[in-house]
């Protein structure tokens, strides 16, 4: 599929970006990876483990979302774009609110202008558990921008050009995660907690760039796709990290919630539940989608919630400790 291709990531420099380029170029065989983003100091750094001399296909391109005619320039010959471009640290953004509006939602307005008139075939947005009923502003741009993506499959309309979302919860280990933050904080014997009923899904970045390919092969245009990913209390988060340390109960930040929804009610009505992912289907092609493309699902029961805490799948103590390479 990626095989003599032209992939751009946005945002490239990033966990996520950093890892796709790492598994693709292990996996597969493109014409070029372009990683877009506006940080060069990040760039060099990337360019020194995945530099031009050891692999030719690389490109590394200085650009911001909001700029759409740089998008233009770097749309022109592209085959896939994974946009994982994104102000997503809830507390800058509730500070930040119009930051965040510009390129989260303008930046994916430009997105998908830039990618129809260039003629890019598939289109992933990367988009949070965050998004789903969303209380923060971070939350409601991303919601925002998913359903920008969505019924940007209506503006392409020769079908050439397709859109879909990925929504996951939090990355194991990601900048700006809890993990890399109780790791430093366990050193001084001390973990503050928000609160400890607590719970967030959880995905280690080799599962969600997985995830993504994926749903890249599957995607018709117009979906939402959410993997069926276990769950883990801030308790149990905590002793895995900090067995010894002791614990500060500092309370709820402003914009956060007890527990995330990856697929909320009212979009379990158009979704559909598969092994391993569940298929959220656009609302204005649902009965077409259902009996064309996706055979096999099975329809989620009225009144279905995919949430963190009725979550069937768990993360133990030990998981996560062998997840971030504590035992």
């Amino acid at each position: 599929m990626l095989n003599n291709k032209v992939i751009l990531i946005t945002g490239g420099t990033g966990s996520f970006g950093k890892k796709f380029t790492e598994i693709i170029l292990k996996k597969y065989k493109p014409k070029k990876i372009i990683v877009f983003s506006r940080d060069e100091l990040k760039q060099f750094e990337m360019a020194q483990i995945f530099s031009k001399d050891d692999y030719p296909c690389m490109r590394y391109f200085i650009g911001d979302v909001r700029d759409k005619d740089r998008l233009y320039r770097a749309f022109d010959g592209v085959d896939i774009v994974i946009h994982a471009a994104a102000l997503k640290q809830v507390p800058a953004c509730e500070y930040n609110p119009i930051e965040a509006v510009r390129t989260n939602i303008n930046g994916a307005i430009n997105i998908i202008d830039a990618a129809i008139d260039q003629g890019v075939g598939k289109i992933v947005a990367l988009s949070t558990d965050k998004a789903a009923n969303p209380i923060n502003l971070y939350g409601a741009t991303k919601l925002c921008s998913d359903k920008l993506f969505v019924q940007g499959n209506s503006y392409a309309s020769s079908g050439k050009t397709q859109f879909a979302v990925v929504r996951y919860g939090n990355v194991v280990g990601s900048r700006g995660s809890v993990v890399p933050f109780f790791l430093d904080k366990r050193e001084c014997g001390m973990l503050p907690i928000t609160d400890k009923r607590m719970t967030r899904f959880w995905i280690t970045l080799e599962q969600g760039v997985q995830f993504v390919l994926d749903s890249l092969e599957r995607m018709r245009g117009g979906e939402v796709f959410v993997p069926k990913i276990p769950s883990m209390n801030i308790m149990d988060l905590a002793a895995a990290i900090g067995p010894n340390c002791e614990y500060e109960f500092v309370g709820i930040r402003p914009g956060e919630k007890l527990h995330e929804v990856l697929v909320p009610e009212d979009d379990a009505r158009r979704s559909l539940e598969y092994d391993d992912h569940f298929v959220i289907l656009p609302a204005q092609s649902f009965d077409a989608f259902r009996e064309t493309s996706y055979k096999g699902g099975k329809p989620c029961p009225d009144g279905f919630r995919y949430a963190s805490d009725t979550n069937q799948k768990w993360l133990s103590i030990e998981d996560l400790q062998e997840m971030i390479g504590l035992v």
